[in-house]
């Protein structure tokens, strides 16, 4: 018998891939499972990682510049707060004083060149 819980998703279109250059960030405000939600998204050899854009430290925005998240050799998301220092790939904390807490994922899908935020599966 066939898994078909990862089959049609409930998605909310974030954007066209070609809005987010490669190695680089963008920011949005969109209705995200009923909320008003700042999402990243990134970029990154050749993946889109999307994340809220919420401290886990204070709660603040991340960004430094409307839609900036990375840091000057863009190898990881940086808070404009207090400097923290996240990974792209998983959005764990490096440095800075939430070390080892994690930026909320927003699981997404990219199709025919735009990319989808997962609201949730279904069949």
């Amino acid at each position: 018998m066939q898994n078909n819980f990862y089959k049609n998703p409930l998605k909310t279109l974030l954007c066209n891939l070609s809005e987010i250059p490669n190695q680089d960030s963008q920011g949005f405000s969109k209705c995200f499972r009923g909320r008003q939600a700042g999402i990243m998204a990134i970029r990154f050899e050749k993946n889109i990682f999307t994340y809220r854009n919420k401290c886990p430290h204070i709660g603040s925005p991340l960004d430094f510049k409307p839609g900036k998240f990375l840091n000057a050799d863009k190898t990881y998301i940086i808070c404009s707060t207090h400097g923290a220092l996240f990974r792209i790939q998983d959005g764990t904390c490096v440095s800075g004083p939430c070390t080892g807490a994690a930026l909320t994922v927003v699981p997404n899908i990219v199709e025919n060149d735009k990319i989808y935020l997962i609201e949730s599966y279904g069949n």
